[in-house]
């Protein structure tokens, strides 16, 4: 009985939101959620690429989404901004649309969607690990939960970041005289790991690739602290460029870990950081020797804690490993599907490849 209701209302939950070939559509406040080509009117989670494009005639975030989008694409990435702080309900066409924390990246956050009394939560990317740059993930339970899936698989779960970080520092000396050579996305990963390093006590200079620098200085000036951050493109103009990375850590995006770039930083250690580096032969692929899984992704088991707490009348799949999710949740009592949406990458994929760096 109660299965045959959770149907029925999820039902009457779909008239609020749909699929459709350009993303998930609400016909009532003719919005969309994080589109995959431009729109006359969007709601936008958070900042990387495969979920917010440039285009949009208007466009709905939490400020710190906004000044990303600003920062990457330029001021004119929308002709109308709308600024929503946390836990703030505005109307969009008679919709009650409500930004709350996803705990992904800097200014994430799930669109909590209403009409007469029916809830639909789309979570965007998300993870429920502690992460210094950015505010926790918020519960909220609702008819349809519309979860992400990136590591929807029980084969991953995450070690804590901590342990990563620490494998990192116990690295760094050990090999004093290697530079270490880290690779991380440039939106929310890279910001994240120094915020890591430094809440473990590493107060060192960390040097930074120039496609880096913008959104460090972003997160600085939206109040995360970062500490000694240097552009490793200066460093690389003295007479004496390898000395000086002798047990440096240099964060650069990952295409930049074995290109020409990296060569003049002397004898490095590659590290990446992702929750991909769980999979050993993506890690030997990329020629990487210090896999660090550091990822902005729920795993397996921050996916099932987190519908079993929203405790949804039915749970919407979507982008990643879509079908595990949906037979261990139909398993437990709660009809789910897959929403098969095309436009959205895998952990990092949907980040903008880097200038490459001018010879010094």
């Amino acid at each position: 009985m109660r299965q045959a209701r959770d149907y029925l209302d999820s039902m009457r939950a779909e008239q609020i939101l749909r699929t459709t070939p350009a993303g998930l559509y609400c016909p009532k406040g003719d919005f969309y959620v994080d589109p995959v080509r431009p729109v006359a009117r969007a709601v936008i989670t958070h900042g990387h690429a495969d979920h917010a494009r440039a285009g949009h005639g208007a466009v709905l975030a939490t400020p710190e989404t906004l000044a990303i989008m600003a920062s990457r694409y330029g001021a004119e990435f929308t002709a109308n901004r709308q600024a929503a702080a946390y836990r703030e309900r505005n109307t969009v066409n008679g919709v009650d649309v409500t930004l709350v924390p996803a705990g992904h990246v800097l200014g994430s956050a799930q669109a909590v969607i209403e009409v007469r009394g029916k809830r639909v939560v789309v979570s965007g990317d998300y993870k429920r690990r502690h992460d210094p740059t950015c505010a926790p993930f918020e519960v909220v339970p609702c008819d349809i939960f519309i979860s992400e899936a990136t590591f929807g698989l029980p084969v991953f779960r995450h070690p804590p970041a901590e342990e990563e970080i620490a494998k990192l520092l116990r690295s760094l000396k050990t090999f004093p005289d290697r530079c270490h050579l880290v690779g991380a996305y440039s939106l929310g990963k890279a910001q994240r790991v120094i915020a890591h390093l430094r809440e473990a006590g590493y107060d060192a200079p960390i040097y930074l690739h120039g496609a880096m620098q913008k959104l460090c200085d972003l997160y600085e000036e939206l109040g995360v602290k970062l500490g000694d951050l240097r552009p490793a493109l200066e460093m690389m103009k003295t007479p004496l460029t390898r000395e000086v990375f002798k047990g440096a850590i240099v964060l650069c995006p990952p295409s930049a870990l074995n290109d020409v770039w990296s060569r003049r930083l002397g004898d490095v250690v590659t590290c990446f950081a992702s929750g991909w580096m769980r999979v050993r032969a993506r890690a030997r692929q990329r020629l990487v020797e210090l896999p660090l899984i550091i990822s902005d992704h729920a795993d397996w088991d921050e996916l099932t804690q987190t519908v079993r707490e929203v405790k949804p009348g039915a749970l919407w799949v979507t982008h990643g490993a879509e079908e595990a999710l949906v037979h261990w949740s139909n398993a437990i009592g709660i009809p789910a599907m897959a929403l098969n949406l095309v436009g959205y990458d895998e952990e990092g994929a949907g980040e903008a490849q880097p200038s490459p760096e001018p010879a010094a």
